[in-house]
């Protein structure tokens, strides 16, 4: 079966917002222009841009020269599809360049091509990745339906992308920020390992697993106060690709995400082109959209590499306490490995935030298991309520904003379905979490603590590799985000593999 479904089905249906103009489409004839920068430009207005044909004449005429963010990556949903960022001469020879390009954009054709230099090649991959894949998706209406499955492209792209290209591309935009954290793999009992170096063999058979609060940008801009950090690191036209080049660096086979606002004008288009299928599941309520200039609402998304897995099944779930739905979702996708031809349930979800919800979060973890535990028997098995393991085994990640001694934690830890905390296997006694899986500073204090697991079916599976956690050193004193981190929750990153005696049924 291929497939995706709903549970829990009285949800607030989408629409617009009193007063609200529909968004107009993007102009037909348009131009992906890129400008390389001058010396006087900062660094922040290099970016891709989607051109109407009259702007590039108009630009001639004047002999002006517009370095503009493009509307599909920005994080204005309801801005135009591009916007002035900085306006400066226009010599004779960009202005004959300016009018052919204008010239070239035939109707309904859209063409890739620089401003500026002609040996500018900046972002040329990420590009023509959004070109090519933005007419592909359909974005939500502001409190849309979390159960209505992600129109996303579910075809091979017409134009796949190569991964090292778009990392260097990464790498350059962010050339004035400082590098990246350094963070390795540690492998139970055997300490750090290179993973690029281990035996082919066993890395075919390796799944790797990446779960990640990326901080949603109208939350991180306008409502999560992060006092040491400066605004201009949370800039979208740059965060964007830390974002990215934190995924490209670590190459996950499954990706977990929480607080994804712009899944349709970036993440889902990029990863497209990368091999990714992806779901999506829209917070019913998101607080993004009480912040002016927001780009939609926050939610679940979960993607998975079309190489290494067939889709079984999808389901986007509205979890429940005492039957009553709550703002809180969760993606549940069943996956056939084509290495081993064994299935896999992977579940991503994100949990009520802030202390006095300990209760709610309790019952979401409860709600959450009841699903899992009917989703993953086979069809003549047992379901309903908890008391049997589960047929199909299980990857369960998310930001469950509780700390180990939550009651949510112990639930999941005592379940009958089986389940350990992956990140356990860092500490000596493998007992222990971690010591932090976020980082931050807000007006009301330092939170420093472990928000965030990866659960699997400890019978099924083995825990080959963890990716460490950065020292207090490598995040730096203003904490997190930063300018060379751009969420409060650090990635988790774990290597997993099927135990030989376990068999799929």
């Amino acid at each position: 079966m291929h497939a995706h479904r709903e549970i829990n089905g009285n949800y607030p249906t989408g629409g617009q917002s009193p007063g609200e103009k529909e968004m107009e489409p993007p102009p037909a004839n348009a131009a992906i222009a890129m400008y390389r920068q001058s010396p006087a430009a900062s660094r922040l207005s290099r970016s891709l841009l989607t051109l109407p044909k009259e702007l590039p004449a108009f630009c001639a005429s004047t002999h002006r020269m517009l370095v503009m963010n493009p509307g599909l990556l920005n994080s204005r949903a309801g801005s135009p599809y591009y916007s002035v960022t900085h306006i400066g001469n226009l010599n004779n020879k960009r202005k004959k360049h300016a009018i052919q390009t204008w010239q070239q954009c035939s109707a309904g054709s859209v063409t890739v091509c620089p401003m500026g230099s002609g040996a500018s090649r900046l972002y040329s991959s990420l590009a023509q990745t959004l070109v090519n894949n933005s007419t592909t998706t359909t974005p939500l209406a502001h409190h849309q339906d979390p159960q209505q499955p992600s129109q996303g492209c579910h075809s091979p792209p017409e134009h796949p992308a190569e991964p090292l290209e778009l990392l260097r591309e990464c790498e350059e935009a962010l050339q004035d920020r400082p590098p990246r954290l350094l963070r390795a793999f540690i492998c139970p009992g055997e300490g750090e390992v290179d993973r690029e170096e281990v035996d082919n063999s066993a890395t075919q058979r390796t799944i790797r697993v990446m779960q990640w609060n990326i901080l949603a940008q109208a939350l991180g801009e306008g409502m999560d106060s992060f006092v040491n950090c400066p605004l201009e690191a949370l800039n979208w036209a740059e965060r964007k690709y830390l974002i990215l080049e934190e995924i490209l660096t670590y190459r996950p086979h499954i990706l977990c995400l929480q607080e994804v606002d712009h899944y349709y004008d970036t993440f889902q288009p990029i990863l497209a082109s990368l091999g990714y299928r992806g779901n999506f599941c829209p917070k019913p309520w998101s607080p993004c959209l009480d912040v002016e200039g927001n780009n939609g609402p926050d939610g679940c998304a979960l993607f998975y590499d079309e190489a290494r897995f067939d889709l079984v099944d999808s389901v986007n779930v509205r979890l429940c306490a005492v039957l009553i739905p709550t703002n809180q979702v969760a993606v549940v996708t069943t996956l056939r490995c084509r290495v081993t031809g064994r299935r896999l349930c992977v579940a991503v979800t994100h949990l009520k935030a802030r202390s006095g919800w300990e209760r709610l979060r309790s019952a979401q973890g409860s709600d959450l298991l009841r699903n899992l535990a009917t989703l993953t028997q086979s069809p003549g098995g047992p379901s309903g309520p908890i008391g049997i393991a589960p047929d199909t085994p299980l990857l369960v990640c998310g930001d469950f904003n509780a700390v180990p001694s939550e009651d949510v934690y112990q639930r999941f830890a005592s379940s009958p379905l089986i389940l350990d905390s992956a990140y356990k296997r860092l500490s000596r006694d493998g007992l222990s979490e971690p010591a932090y899986t976020t980082w931050k500073i807000r007006p009301t204090g330092e939170c420093c603590t472990t928000l965030d697991y990866i659960w699997y079916s400890r019978e099924a599976f083995r825990v080959d590799a963890v990716l460490e956690m950065p020292t207090e050193e490598q995040i730096g004193p203003n904490r997190l985000p930063s300018y060379n981190y751009p969420s409060d929750h650090l990635s988790l990153v774990c290597d997993f593999s099927f135990k030989k005696d376990h068999m799929d049924t």
